[in-house]
């Protein structure tokens, strides 16, 4: 057996472990109120929602049409687009990085992803990153098949197209993908030998027919979504900048881990050096997060989309992997044990997992039972993270939306009903005659919550698990 089949064989058998590990993850953690929204989403597919485009909904479909309404089955595509994502890099590296040995190299930037806490635990939940990530790593393969020197411009077409394409699915999952369109027209506009292939045009057709179902539903639907998205970068708090910018490399070093930071950071200073398209494509969405952080939070997750180039770019850094991914494994093993099995009894605000996913059974069955004590026929909640959890976890009375947002989906409008309204506790203040219930994990409060007494409500019903 030569050392490139051994080498190979071990990397896969890490991937198959880690796989079920996540799926483990997956089937262990309680959903996020974000994940719930999301799964409401599935129930009502439909090619655009307010937040983000449709493709997390459409993964929550699939997955729950296999594994049913539980929270493996909402994540179930999560764990398993990780094993032909991390290929797609491996395979990418082999042109992305004409100057390292292959397959070491691919195998280098395929660990160094999967070491990452923002692919290591991600990847064990469902949020629109989780296909983004997927596509951007088949988007990368493609690429790298296209701009061969090898092939002639004829037959790298269909891999220019379907590259384009692959982008375009990518920005279905993630408004973000556009940074990474960007980077490429970047390159390929100063790159003379792109500049005149047929090829990278071409793509362009096929980014826009893959786009076409969230530009469509947006164009019905008064721009909603994309005016509450590009709305964002004309916020400005120059006076906070400082501040944004510490909470965007700390995120960042957080969630890449410390030494896999500093690798991606060297990663991209080499091929500012000598790999102008990999420096494009890590650059633009760069510079436009910390332009952002210059007026207004960058939440961590959003640098996400860069992950995949960054693997590949700290291998022009030309450094050891080992203790970055041994230590990222670590880091990312120890955070998974705490979300499951909390051997460190952390109080809930100290605890980021356990504060979005504890206590969720015993208190949507309290609060509904409490509201069925009193006469209401159904639960009226504001908040979308709070009504779709409580549309996930009980069925034992219907949940109505009161947010404008749910207007946007296919969902049916009620006539009035009597419903009591549940909403987050504020400053220990509660309306007159409300019941202050909370979720509690070990007898600790979690979060708690007024449920107010019935009246007659309208708003939109959610879809149950039923």
């Amino acid at each position: 057996m030569t050392d490139t089949t051994r080498q190979l064989r071990l990397f896969w058998a890490l991937l198959a472990a880690l796989t079920i590990v996540r799926l483990f993850l997956a089937a262990s953690v309680p959903l996020t109120p974000d994940e719930a929204y999301y799964w409401v989403w599935s129930r009502n597919l439909q090619p655009g929602y307010l937040d983000h485009p449709f493709m997390v909904a459409l993964w929550i479909r699939i997955g729950t049409w296999v594994g049913g309404n539980t929270p493996l089955g909402v994540r179930l595509l999560g764990p398993l687009s990780v094993l032909p994502g991390s290929w797609a890099l491996c395979q990418a590296a082999r042109r992305l990085l004409p100057g390292s040995p292959w397959p070491q190299s691919g195998l280098s930037a395929a660990l160094l992803l999967n070491a990452t806490l923002m692919l290591g635990l991600g990847a064990a939940t469902m949020t629109p990153d989780t296909p983004l990530l997927f596509f951007i790593t088949l988007f990368l393969y493609t690429l790298s098949r296209a701009i061969d020197p090898g092939v002639t411009s004829r037959a790298a077409l269909p891999w220019w197209i379907g590259s384009g394409v692959l982008l375009g699915l990518a920005f279905d999952s993630k408004y973000t993908a556009v940074l990474i369109g960007l980077g490429l027209g970047g390159a390929v506009l100063t790159t003379g030998r792109l500049r005149r292939q047929p090829g990278p045009w071409l793509a362009i057709p096929g980014l826009f027919v893959a786009m076409s179902p969230v530009i469509l539903w947006n164009a019905c639907h008064h721009w909603a979504s994309f005016l509450r998205q590009g709305g964002r970068a004309g916020d400005w708090h120059p006076a906070r900048a400082v501040q944004f910018l510490g909470e965007l490399l700390g995120g960042q070093v957080g969630l890449a881990t410390p030494l896999i930071f500093i690798l991606f950071a060297a990663g991209v200073w080499a091929c500012l050096k000598r790999n102008r398209l990999l420096a494009w494509l890590a650059l633009v969405p760069t510079i436009v997060f910390i332009t952002h952080a210059f007026g207004d939070r960058v939440q961590p997750n959003w640098p996400a989309v860069i992950y995949p180039v960054l693997a590949l770019a700290a291998i022009e850094a030309g450094w050891r992997i080992r203790w970055p991914v041994i230590s990222g494994m670590v880091i990312t093993l120890i955070v998974c044990i705490q979300a499951v099995f909390s051997p460190l009894h952390l109080v809930p605000h100290r605890d980021p997992v356990l504060r979005l996913t504890g206590g969720w059974d015993g208190f949507s069955r309290q609060v509904a039972l409490q509201a069925k004590a009193e006469g209401a026929t159904a639960l009226a909640v504001e908040d979308y993270g709070l009504a779709a959890r409580l549309a996930f976890t009980q069925d034992i009375l219907p949940v109505i939306g009161t947010d404008p947002r749910w207007h946007l989906f296919r969902l049916p409008g009620t006539a009035a009903v009597k419903a009591v309204r549940i909403a987050e506790q504020r400053h220990d203040v509660s309306p007159e005659k409300a019941v202050t219930l909370c979720r509690e994990v070990r007898d600790q409060a979690v979060r708690c919550y007024t449920v107010s007494p019935p009246a007659s409500l309208v708003g939109v019903q959610l879809p149950g698990r039923s």
